[in-house]
């Protein structure tokens, strides 16, 4: 990204981010956006792996679960490991993201917009090979506080997970569930960038182009990549939490036999409440982590 030149002087060579910055503040960006909704993410979490019990609970009910058992702090279990995962998954889908779109430039010109989704979708899911060891730990250390005492791993932050993980389940365990979190990037990453463009284009003669503008074309593009993604989602989650052995296609017969179409949509209003909100606040600290790159650096 470049600063903009200041008008009344000579035209100069505008000011650049060095390409390595643009994965750093990528990274930091996420993290810091998902410092403030993790608490819906975990909600999430905790809706996708009740199983037949979700027809009998709500998104409340889960809420005063945790408070009741685990206190306010309990929303934030695996913060540790949403920020890796946003250290990993984030950073390397912005930086592949920026790669391909520059090396698609030099041969062919400005990429068309079906081209820029297809790059998207393909970033999305080297991210997610990157970060689906993070991801495994997350979904481990958000799902621990449902379970009963003597069955939780009781990990102390990322790394103990991540070297607990390893030590038992191998270099696979790890791993787990790889192809259904490539699989939920792609879906993520296509739709977000479809629809969050469409909205804003059509948005852009009703609204100013600023934050207002911004904020509503998220969370529009919110709602629609939650309920793209939420059956890719969902079978992510349960494929990392069971751990070595469980195959995407066997958890994804067992949901449709065992709860029926739409469990496959459980946890749409935290998944919602998350993607939204962390949309816009990723645009947010980005813009302003570039401005101070722009300022002080």
């Amino acid at each position: 990204m470049a600063a903009p030149a200041k008008p009344g002087k000579e035209a100069v060579k505008p000011k650049t981010i060095p390409g390595w910055l643009n994965f750093v503040i990528g990274g930091a960006s996420g993290m810091m956006g998902i410092a403030i909704v993790q608490p819906m993410d975990l909600l999430k979490t905790r809706m996708q792996l009740l199983g037949k019990d979700s027809k009998n609970t709500n998104l409340l009910k889960v809420a005063s679960g945790i408070i009741k058992k685990e206190g306010i702090l309990g929303f934030y279990n695996g913060l540790s490991a949403a920020l890796f995962r946003q250290a990993t998954y984030t950073t390397g889908r912005l930086g592949s993201f920026n790669a391909l779109f520059d090396m698609y430039k030099e041969s062919n010109g400005v990429p068309p917009f079906p081209v820029k989704v297809a790059l998207g979708m393909l970033a999305g899911g080297i991210g997610a090979f990157v970060g689906t060891p993070a991801e495994v730990a997350l979904i481990r250390m958000t799902a621990d506080g449902r379970l009963p005492p003597e069955k939780r791993r009781n990990y102390r932050h990322v790394f103990d997970a991540l070297i607990k993980i390893l030590g038992t389940e191998g270099i696979g365990g790890l791993f787990s569930g790889v192809g259904a979190t490539i699989s939920r990037a792609v879906v993520v990453n296509g739709a977000q960038l479809g629809s969050y463009t469409q909205a804003r284009q059509l948005l852009v003669p009703h609204l100013p182009d600023g934050l207002p503008l911004h904020f509503v074309s998220a969370m529009i593009s919110g709602f629609v990549t939650s309920v793209c993604s939420l059956p890719v989602d969902i079978v992510k989650t349960r494929v990392q939490n069971a751990g070595k052995g469980a195959s995407q296609f066997g958890v994804l017969r067992g949901i449709i036999a065992n709860e029926g179409v739409m469990a496959l949509w459980t946890g749409l209003l935290p998944t919602y409440a998350k993607i939204g909100p962390h949309t816009v606040l990723c645009f947010i600290f980005l813009e302003q982590l570039n401005a101070l790159y722009f300022k002080y650096g």
